[in-house]
């Protein structure tokens, strides 16, 4: 199977699974909940992956480029971008049509850009990056910050969030960045992986402990248990659906690393729960246990994982491909 193939099959089983985790989410947030719409919230809070942490663990340990780290990333950007489509969707505050329509608003804004971006040559754009990239100018970083902060506002405006704006942004960036030299395009990578990983997300993760409502958590100790069932709820929800990303020919080590990364997911469980608790859909005490079950599945999941490929890999690390040295 040629890379391509194995790609579109990736993306197309990362959805897939998605859309069964959507499901049965969903399900089991109305069976658990007193109303249907805090069982909604509960469902598309145990449809997340967290791509946003995977994506350096795999990095680190060699292992992204690797046909089980691209499932992993085609499982991760699904369980990322579509719990924020079910948000603006669902959980917006209007009804399901009209955030179809909003949503299908945005894309449209957002879609022309990237066709733009993604026919147009734009040398101006690469000479621009090459001419600042070891300058106080920064051109490409400012650009980036730009688009980022541009369909942000958008997303804002028409009332979906702004995390779906930071994606867009993500992939529009990704698109102009396409046209340049490799080695300047990644180089800007490099700069902007090292404002991402060493400051915003540690900066996400620490706000995350300081709102982390403990109080509401250990008030009732029955929502400790809820805790530890959330924790195995995102394992049957979210991870066993993400099995179906795995490369053919995988061992059973690897099925179960690809259900443990699968359900590794916080961030868009705190941007879930926060909507719910402003809107009074959800208690702060269940809140408090569903971003506690995201919080312990960051912290587990992913280092279970990683033995576990190591294990797969007879106990060796991964060459990555981009890191292997040129001869000659």
């Amino acid at each position: 199977m040629t890379e391509p193939e194995w790609l579109t099959r990736g993306d197309h089983h990362g959805w897939r699974g998605w859309l069964i985790s959507l499901i049965v989410g969903v399900v089991v947030g109305i069976l658990l909940a007193s109303s249907a719409i805090t069982g909604v919230f509960i469902g598309i809070a145990f449809t997340s992956t967290a791509l946003g942490t995977l994506i350096p663990v795999l990095r680190d340990e060699g292992d992204l480029h690797s046909p089980f780290g691209r499932a992993v990333t085609a499982t991760g950007a699904a369980g990322e971008f579509g719990p924020l489509l079910a948000i603006s969707i669902f959980l917006g505050g209007r009804s399901p049509l009209a955030g179809m329509l909003v949503v299908a608003v945005f894309a449209i804004i957002a879609g022309v850009a990237i066709w733009l971006a993604s026919r147009s040559s734009l040398p101006v754009f690469n000479r621009m990056m090459t001419l600042t990239l070891h300058t106080s100018g920064q051109f490409a970083i400012r650009t980036v910050i730009f688009l980022l902060a541009g369909l942000s506002v958008l997303s804002i405006v028409l009332g979906l969030d702004m995390l779906l704006g930071a994606f867009a942004a993500g992939v529009l960036s990704r698109v102009l960045l396409a046209g340049s030299a490799p080695a300047d395009r990644e180089m800007v990578e490099a700069k902007l992986e090292a404002v991402g990983f060493g400051f915003l997300v540690p900066v996400f993760f620490i706000m995350t402990g300081v709102t982390f409502d403990l109080n509401a958590l250990i008030a009732a100790p029955r929502l400790i248990g809820l805790l530890g069932f959330a924790v195995v709820l995102l394992l049957i929800i979210r991870g066993i659906p993400a099995l179906l990303a795995v490369p053919q020919g995988s061992t059973a080590a690897d099925r179960a690393a690809m259900l443990l990364f699968g359900a590794t997911g916080l961030p868009i469980i705190v941007a879930v729960t926060g909507i719910g608790v402003e809107r009074g859909e959800l208690d702060a005490g269940l809140a408090a246990a569903l971003v506690g079950a995201g919080m312990l599945s960051v912290l587990i999941f992913p280092a279970l994982a990683l033995a576990l490929r190591r294990r797969s890999q007879g106990g060796e690390l991964l060459a990555d491909p981009d890191d292997v040295p040129i001869q000659g």
